[in-house]
């Protein structure tokens, strides 16, 4: 039987692997930024993002404590804390037929937390740029 995509998503989480998203994001993925102002096309541009918020949001205080789940659709409300910041959030995940993300999107409160949030994420990206990552 295979894995539905948010217990994938989970596994991943646990198992801190950003190197199975490849399997788990289609090729066309959409990845919707709280604080880019376009959606990110493909799985390239996806993989880039959801890989530095393993450096910026999934640290020890992150949670997730409330999820949703629909037939091809999910939203996870999570908690995590940067420099003293609580942030709030949810990610809101399509997938397809075949089990692929095709649309990933993350929304961030309060504006503490959204300004922490971009500040790490471009501090990250300029990172892994740097590394010839992403």
């Amino acid at each position: 039987m295979t894995t539905h995509p948010i217990d994938a998503w989970h596994q991943l989480l646990d198992n801190q692997d950003p190197g199975a998203l490849d399997t788990l994001l289609a090729e066309s993925v959409v990845f919707v930024s709280p604080v880019v102002h376009t959606p990110q096309q493909g799985k390239a541009l996806t993989m880039a993002y959801l890989s530095a918020a393993f450096g910026v949001l999934f640290n020890d205080s992150f949670r997730y404590v409330r999820e949703i789940r629909g037939e091809s659709d999910a939203m996870l409300e999570f908690e995590t804390e940067i420099d003293g910041i609580l942030v709030n959030g949810v990610d809101i995940i399509h997938w397809d037929d075949a089990g692929q993300i095709t649309e990933f999107k993350v929304m961030v409160r309060p504006l503490k937390a959204i300004n922490i949030v971009h500040q790490k994420m471009r501090e990250m990206l300029a990172a892994m740029a740097g590394e010839g990552v992403g």
